[in-house]
């Protein structure tokens, strides 16, 4: 399998909105079944899979792209390493956090949830926006991959089934759950719009990635704001927040600052696609 392969999978000429006739019905149902079925999401092994799932496509995807470069292949191979170990022991290090409850509210006198939030994307971004490797391999990864991967943002409707349920304040889970749901469902549609080449198509995936970190803004906001603890502005009425704990925690202290940081990836990756376009 090379890089032509996986492009031609997720660039097939459809037009751009037949994707939305499966990822539509499979939100609403998958939002249904939380609904109905509140165990399923709290026994955790939906996100397991779907972490899995994202997880194995970044690998995929990383080797393929590090293959188009000019690298040799030992240069590719330390790249490879280097960018999954670091995932690999992010990804254990929230995991066993949330597990064992250090993000829970008033675990510890600085509550840690913000950090895991903020400290990946205030580390991690300078890393990847301004390493001449990483440029290198942004150049040699077809633009459709960083975006079409994330449609696993659909799972965040979970936030509107707890609403429904009365389990989430309505003023966090609207505005949380219904920016995920259609950053996931357009995610598809933009990388295929993209993947026509036209000026129309990088317009649209760089609002596509604008709206995906604003939904993050937005969320991050009213979730700190809301929330027991140093920051709280507000005391919702009724269910209070309830995202400290495993397994929802983990969108927060991991899926959060990763899609934060594919956004800063797809962006700079168009940027330079479309410098080169303009020389």
């Amino acid at each position: 399998m090379n890089t032509d392969t996986v492009s031609a999978a997720v660039t097939a000429p459809h037009p751009v909105w037949l994707s939305l006739t499966w990822t539509v019905p499979f939100t609403m149902l998958w939002t249904l079944l939380i609904y109905a079925l509140p165990v399923l999401p709290e026994s955790g092994f939906p996100a397991l899979g779907v972490r899995l799932m994202a997880y194995g496509l970044i690998a995929l995807g990383l080797w393929l792209g590090l293959e188009n470069t000019e690298l040799t292949p030992r240069q590719r191979r330390a790249t490879w390493l280097v960018v999954m170990i670091a995932f690999t022991l992010w990804a254990a290090v929230a995991w066993t956090a949330a597990i064992n409850g250090a993000f829970r509210t008033g675990a510890f006198p600085l509550p840690l949830l913000p950090a895991a939030m903020l400290l990946p994307v205030i580390v991690g971004g300078p890393l990847l926006l301004w390493s001449k490797r990483v440029g290198q391999l942004l150049d040699a990864m077809p633009p459709t991959w960083l975006i079409a991967l994330q449609l696993y943002r659909i799972f965040g409707s979970q936030w509107l089934a707890y609403w429904l349920q009365g389990a989430l304040p309505g003023l966090w889970a609207l505005p949380a759950g219904t920016g995920d749901v259609l950053t996931g469902l357009f995610a598809v549609p933009a990388a295929i719009a993209l993947a026509t080449g036209t000026i129309e198509g990088r317009k649209g995936a760089i609002l596509w990635n604008i709206f995906g970190l604003a939904d993050f803004a937005v969320a991050i906001a009213l979730g700190m704001i809301m929330s027991p603890g140093p920051f709280q502005l507000i005391v919702p009425d009724g269910p209070s927040m309830a995202v400290d704990t495993f397994p929802n925690v983990l969108t927060p202290a991991f899926v959060v600052p990763s899609s934060i940081l594919l956004h800063a990836l797809s962006l700079r990756q168009l940027l330079r696609r479309n410098r080169a376009t303009a020389v």
